[in-house]
């Protein structure tokens, strides 16, 4: 949620702050605002809204400054609108800052603060750090953030200006990400690599309680007991063209786009040389090891929770280990039953999601091994983790997930396959058959994008209904949550999907007339039994798109449209149906005059609980 964006330099800042609030938008767009020093004051310009609504407001008169601070916000304390928008400032205007996360003790503080006469502005729990700031500051601008750090509660990133210290900005974290940028006689701080890669490749991770004083030569970086810390330089190896939409009318479609891409770089550095085993050099794991489990928790939210679903199926069908998968903000609170036979496997894109990250701390306390699955190299999530496998998916952008989906799916299956192989439990023939399969997904990933247009039919047929079903049995309906997740979260088309065995338990008074039905159809061992739900939900007139494989020739005659994939190992065949699953989504989306990339109420990296 919200991004941060810090400047301290000899350029203008406020160029630099409203270029990096625009590469950070997809993490929030309730408003964004900007502080610019201009040598004697702090300039604070605020806007509810888009950040184009801020750029008009201050198109004709730009602050003037080469030290600045910016934040585009996703409302969490307070509505959105221009007093409630980042950056915050004291009394007085001596400091501002910027804050991601949530301050949990602020409403206390704040009643400290008011009986001493200090005068909020909005409704936030931000503020109070300001107001925190002013009050205990005493002519060292260093000693006193540490000791409003000191007495804040929560989750945070914080970025921190002060009008009598022209030449720095301090910031701190706190289970939300935040990076300095180091360039030639200029620095940056920003919450996501994407605000600074047009900058600078090299870059500083700070962890948990580092509080970083950044200058326009340099960064000094300290632990909360003020002893100096020494980072290693993190360079971005990916370039800035790969964050932008590189001639796509958004990022989903991009995205959507690139799981070919995605695909082949997740798996093919972790296909054996002989083209028949899983390689995972990052694990090296013995066959011991593995046998030390005797239970795995998968834990996650939104689209990767449903990734993990199908990551539960490969790990006991292929391994045979007990597996259970838990939604991130439930497991800690629940007492779960872990010790050091555990393994548990958090699964995140962003490796920020803050539930994620407390039920990962939370699982090591207990005693259980941990394996981290995430696309950003050195997030949070990342660093905790005993041991981390990344998805090379490239920057995702586009708040609703795609490429990251399939590539923890194909992540997950060669988890599986290389646990499954050292356990001895998947025969040598069988491994080697669904490894020559999994290198054919590429390739059936861009044969599935290749036509669209009836998806796009379907799109305009049915993308004002205000209601859609999905259906299917075992790794069918796993793929079917994701589905109507998709669409209802960018179209704001009520849409669920149901275990289509459960119809008739209650959920079948849901269909009438005319209500489209997604059935996915693809896994034999349940397949006539698909068809049978298929055959009640059409008894009552509803309109189905049956998803099934190119050689189905039996489904189009029980459904009113089909949608075929190649043909692949039905374990793998949750990669490909997804596919039409987006599209149909984001052309329903399209059909309804949506905003794709960024929908209403949601941001790309949920770090608040």
């Amino acid at each position: 949620m919200c991004g941060i964006v810090g400047y301290v330099g000899d350029n203008q800042a406020a160029n630099f702050l409203l270029d990096g609030l625009a590469k950070l938008e997809y993490r929030g767009y309730d408003s964004a605002g900007i502080a610019v020093f201009d040598g004697e004051n702090i300039r604070v310009e605020k806007s509810v809204g888009r950040l184009a609504s801020l750029r008009d407001k201050v198109k004709d008169d730009t602050p003037v400054g080469t030290m600045g601070i910016g934040h585009t916000r996703w409302a969490t304390h307070g509505r959105p609108c221009d007093r409630n928008s980042h950056p915050h400032t004291d009394c007085h205007g001596d400091f501002v800052i910027v804050h991601n996360g949530i301050i949990e003790n602020y409403l206390t503080l704040k009643e400290e603060l008011q009986a001493k006469g200090h005068e909020f502005r909005s409704e936030t729990d931000t503020e109070v750090v300001a107001h925190l700031l002013e009050d205990v500051y005493n002519g060292d601008f260093e000693a006193s953030v540490r000791e409003v750090l000191r007495r804040i509660e929560g989750s945070y990133s914080l970025v921190f200006m002060s009008k009598a210290n022209p030449d720095c900005l301090i910031c701190s974290k706190q289970d939300n990400p935040l990076i300095i940028g180091l360039g030639e006689g200029e620095n940056f701080v920003a919450s996501d690599i994407p605000a600074i890669i047009a900058y600078t490749r090299r870059n500083y991770i700070l962890n948990d309680g580092e509080l970083a004083i950044v200058k326009k030569d340099s960064v000094w970086i300290s632990n909360r007991q003020g002893e100096p810390v020494t980072k290693k330089v993190f360079e971005v190896t990916w370039n800035a063209e790969a964050a932008e939409k590189g001639g796509y009318e958004h990022f989903m479609l991009k995205e959507i786009h690139e799981q070919p891409k995605a695909v082949r770089d997740t798996m093919s550095a972790r296909i054996g040389k002989d083209g028949k085993s899983i390689v995972m050099d990052e694990l090296k794991w013995t066959s011991e090891f593995v046998n030390s489990f005797n239970k795995m928790y998968i834990i996650a939210c939104g689209t990767a929770y449903n990734a993990g679903l199908v990551g539960k199926y490969y790990l006991e069908k292929l391994a045979r280990i007990p597996v259970e998968i838990d939604v991130a903000s439930e497991f800690r609170y629940r007492d779960p039953i872990i010790d050091e036979n555990t393994l548990v496997i958090v699964v995140s894109q962003s490796g920020e999601t803050i539930d994620t990250l407390a039920a990962l701390k939370e699982s090591k306390r207990l005693g259980a091994k941990t394996l981290a699955v995430t696309n950003v190299v050195g997030s949070s999530i990342a660093r905790e983790a005993d041991q981390v496998i990344y998805t090379w998916a490239g920057p995702e952008i586009a708040v609703a997930s795609t490429k990251a989906y399939t590539t923890q799916i194909v992540l997950m299956f060669m988890l599986s396959l290389y646990m499954g192989e050292l356990k001895g439990t998947i025969p040598a023939d069988r491994v080697a058959e669904l490894v020559g399969e999994l290198q054919k997904l590429p390739t059936h990933v861009g044969e599935t994008l290749e036509d669209v247009e009836p998806i796009k039919t379907f799109a305009k047929q049915y993308g004002y209904n205000d209601d859609v079903f999905y259906i299917g049995r075992s790794l069918d309906y796993h793929v079917a949550l994701e589905g109507s997740l998709k669409l209802k979260e960018i179209s704001y088309i009520h849409a669920e999907a149901y275990a289509a065995g459960e119809l008739k338990h209650g959920t079948l008074a849901l269909i009438i007339e005319g209500v489209p039905v997604i059935a996915l159809a693809t896994q034999k061992d349940v397949y006539e039994k698909t068809l049978s739900n298929i055959k009640e939900v059409k008894a009552r007139d509803a309109v189905v798109i049956g998803i099934a494989a190119f050689d189905d020739t039996e489904l189009e005659k029980y459904v009113d449209h089909v949608i075929k994939v190649p043909k692949t190992d039905e374990l793998l065949i949750p990669i490909l149906t997804v596919i039409p699953l987006q599209l149909l989504a984001y052309y329903a989306a399209i059909t309804r005059g949506c905003d794709v990339d960024k929908p209403r109420n949601l941001a790309k990296s949920v770090t608040v609980e």
